[in-house]
């Protein structure tokens, strides 16, 4: 039963009681596991380009740069980096001397924060010992690394200086992200109590890059939405309180971060994760990569456009609908068994409401054990077939076929996507309603001592673009160099 103090706190939120149910009847009849039709592979919906099909794309998008189309690059860069620093903070409890940490303290220079590090130690009179190091490194008479995002903490050296993997974005927004008017848009989504930290980093260095690259940076910034956050349960599935008597909300996920996305108006939108940045050395590949999938992706819905225009006409002929269908199957990996019953005029009906979509193009790179949602074919509500990416919180591991899809599939996702958002008359698409709210998860967290029931929105690139149209293309491994430990930064990708 709510109380007059609930109802204000949830307007406060902007969260509607018939939300509140909903969340509440998601703890009671949990998620549907997702039926699966096969790993997707190189046979069976990835698309490898062959030479002359790079060219090609490749070319689409520099003639596209040169359109009036605007381009986006969003890049989530809310999360802590606390995860990152997840042996440090145990060596700290119980000085444990791992090979882990080892291995931090034999390098500490190698580093980019290294000559920061060096000063905050002086500063404090820190020992120069692994503890002295990691306690300067994460405590806030230091660098307070332990408490920042990792968009704010130097990954990569150069000789006029560190970079941040905010700048690296930068930089590599100038690369492949460049309109005809010298723009570069980028959209950084990030926590309330960091926004005034990126907002001070991005105006110091935007300059130099601009100055550098000859562009012009239009970098907006927006935060997770209160109303996205989702209701936490009690074992019997009864709104959790916290100790101060309100009942607790947490945020839902990166699936929240759809509202964001929807918010923004351009009509290409690459999506990349924060830590998934290499130095200047390595940038060619990454922006061949990108530009390859962009590529794709404005060559495919040029054809789907047009193909609706075809629709709109009214003149088609029955061998004009087959050519649909095969572009649907064949291009965009979407089938549907049901096809072969409908009349003609019932099935240009229906290819218009499959084409007239959202699309993106995901990059996929092979298996190598990283972790990292894997690409499948699987079943929607309306009983057709296509491309998602899914986490294996989603797949049913008692069922043995599932299970051995996902362990051995060929292929996963690095989050390297590139969407397009307007329909074929410019308008932009509502992206709320391409999502799939049965493609949620509960998870089990604590909070005071107490056991709780946690919500997770459909993943963004989840079940939150499950109704768009997706197409998976392989890219190479050395695209993909995410940093998810301090260590990683040692690898030869980010030295």
């Amino acid at each position: 039963m709510l109380t007059q103090e609930d109802k204000e706190f949830l307007a406060q939120k902007g969260i509607s009681e018939e939300k509140l149910n909903a969340q509440l009847d998601n703890f009671k009849t949990g998620f549907p596991w997702l039926k699966l039709a096969g790993a997707a592979s190189p046979e069976k919906g990835i698309t490898i380009p062959t030479d002359d099909d790079k060219k090609s794309y490749l070319a689409a998008w520099d003639e596209y740069l040169n359109g009036t189309g605007k381009v986006l690059k969003f890049v989530p860069a809310s999360g802590a980096a606390s995860r990152m620093f997840k042996n440090l903070f145990e060596y700290l409890d119980n000085e444990e001397m791992t090979d882990f940490i080892q291995k931090f303290d034999d390098n500490t220079d190698k580093y980019a924060f290294c000559q920061a590090l060096k000063e905050a130690m002086a500063k404090n009179g820190a020992e120069n010992n692994a503890k002295g190091k990691i306690a300067s490194l994460l405590g806030k008479e230091g660098l307070n690394y332990g408490n920042l995002p990792k968009g704010l903490l130097l990954f990569h050296n150069y000789e006029d200086g560190p970079r941040t993997p905010v700048e690296e974005h930068l930089v590599e927004g100038a690369l492949y992200a460049k309109g005809n008017d010298g723009n570069v848009n980028i959209h950084f989504t990030v926590s309330p109590e960091h926004r005034s930290l990126f907002e001070a980093l991005v105006a110091g260095k935007a300059s130099k890059y601009e100055e550098k690259f000859g562009v012009k940076y239009g970098i907006s910034f927006s935060e997770q939405k209160s109303s996205t956050d989702t209701v936490a349960a009690n074992p019997d599935n009864t709104p959790f309180r916290g100790k101060d008597g309100k009942i607790l909300f947490r945020p839902g996920g990166h699936g929240a971060l759809i509202e964001n996305l929807n918010d923004l108006d351009a009509d290409v939108i690459f999506i990349k994760n924060i830590d998934n940045v290499v130095p200047d050395r390595l940038k060619p590949e990454t922006v061949e990569y990108k530009k390859l999938i962009a590529g794709v992706l404005v060559s495919k819905q040029q054809k789907s456009f047009e193909y609706i225009k075809l629709l709109d006409s009214g003149s088609y002929t029955h061998a004009q609908l087959e050519e649909i269908i095969h572009f649907l199957r064949d291009e965009l990996s979407c089938r549907n068994p049901e096809l072969k019953v409908l009349e003609d005029s019932e099935l240009a009906i229906y290819l218009k409401s499959k084409l007239n979509r959202p699309m993106r193009v995901c990059g996929m790179v092979k298996n190598v054990g990283e972790p990292g949602g894997g690409p499948f074919l699987a079943y929607n509500q309306d009983g057709t077939i296509s491309l998602q990416i899914l986490e294996s919180s989603q797949i049913d591991k008692d069922n043995a076929e599932y299970l051995a899809m996902f362990q051995n599939g060929t292929h996963f996702n690095p989050v390297d996507l590139v969407c397009a958002v307007k329909d074929y008359k410019g308008n932009k698409f509502d992206l709320t309603k391409y999502v799939d709210p049965q493609t949620g998860f509960i998870s089990s967290k604590s909070k005071d001592g107490k056991e709780l029931k946690a919500l997770e929105l459909p993943g963004l690139w989840n079940g939150a673009m499950s109704d768009w149209n997706t197409i998976f293309v392989e890219v190479s491994l050395g695209t993909f160099n995410p940093v998810k430990t301090v260590n990683d930064l040692l690898r030869e990708q980010h030295q």
